[in-house]
């Protein structure tokens, strides 16, 4: 699947059209994560679909989700943008940012410095980079140029291996360990658990995707994570609000919403 998705992203990126530049307030996902408004990070994701899942929600009101989630104290904010495989659009994140004041994530394949400067065009404070996608070397150089422009990235691994290899050549200040297995697509919390012990010191990891309530929060917490990114189950929840709050466990075991 992903190599299908990264030969999409290179006809994509043969076509583009850059954007006019957004003039925007840069803001840092990194200091939004390290003192988060809860006992860890949360980056909620702003997510139509998946090509694992499909849709994953029919009544999709990116900018009003992005605002209940700043309202629901969430530190930061990640947004879809591919749209052939998971249904998002650069303009969601415009839009959004314009409309909200916490760190706004872009999340796609950027494989190209070209995706780089569209990110900072459409007023990304930060972007997604996935080890195995490109060389460590050239993935280095990604991370770079984006923070030559006054993004962060958030650099992202599926192995150990990943992480080990990527090491070698530089040490990201943001990581990030996916619980999906690339091939079969099915998570697992260990997956966080054995990654972190690479995890080098001053850096902060991210553990993403399978984390669906306050045990699997406390799990990969226990594991040293200094934050979660959470999508699906938050945009299955009645309201983001509530998501949020089944997640940290706030919710008391006699409310009915």
């Amino acid at each position: 699947m992903l190599e299908t998705i990264l030969n999409t992203k290179k006809q994509e990126i043969a076509t583009l059209v850059m954007p006019e530049s957004t003039k925007v307030e840069r803001r840092s996902l990194y200091q939004a994560i390290k003192q988060p408004n809860r006992e860890l990070g949360l980056i909620a994701e702003v997510k139509k679909a998946s090509p694992s899942k499909g849709l994953i929600r029919e009544d999709f009101q990116p900018v009003e989700i992005a605002k209940a989630y700043e309202a629901a104290n969430a530190d930061a904010i990640s947004v879809l943008t591919d749209q052939q495989y998971f249904q998002g659009h650069r303009d969601f994140l415009t839009a959004i940012k314009k409309e909200t004041n916490i760190p706004i994530m872009r999340k796609d394949f950027i494989i190209d410095e070209q995706q780089v400067e569209e990110s900072f065009r459409i007023g990304a404070d930060a972007i997604l980079l996935i080890a195995g996608t490109v060389s460590d070397e050239e993935l280095f150089q990604l991370y770079q140029s984006s923070h030559q422009k006054g993004m962060e990235c958030l650099v992202e691994v599926h192995a150990a291996s990943e992480l080990s290899s990527l090491l070698t050549v530089f040490t990201p200040e943001l990581i990030g360990i996916n619980n999906r297995n690339l091939k079969t697509f099915s998570t697992s919390l260990a997956q966080t658990e054995d990654i972190a012990k690479l995890v080098p010191e001053g850096s902060l990891f991210v553990s993403e995707s399978g984390i669906h309530g306050y045990e699997d929060v406390k799990r990969v917490q226990k594991a040293g994570a200094g934050a979660i990114l959470v999508g699906e189950s938050l945009m299955r929840a009645e309201s983001p609000n509530l998501g949020i709050k089944h997640l940290f466990g706030e919710l008391t075991h006699d409310s009915t919403s």
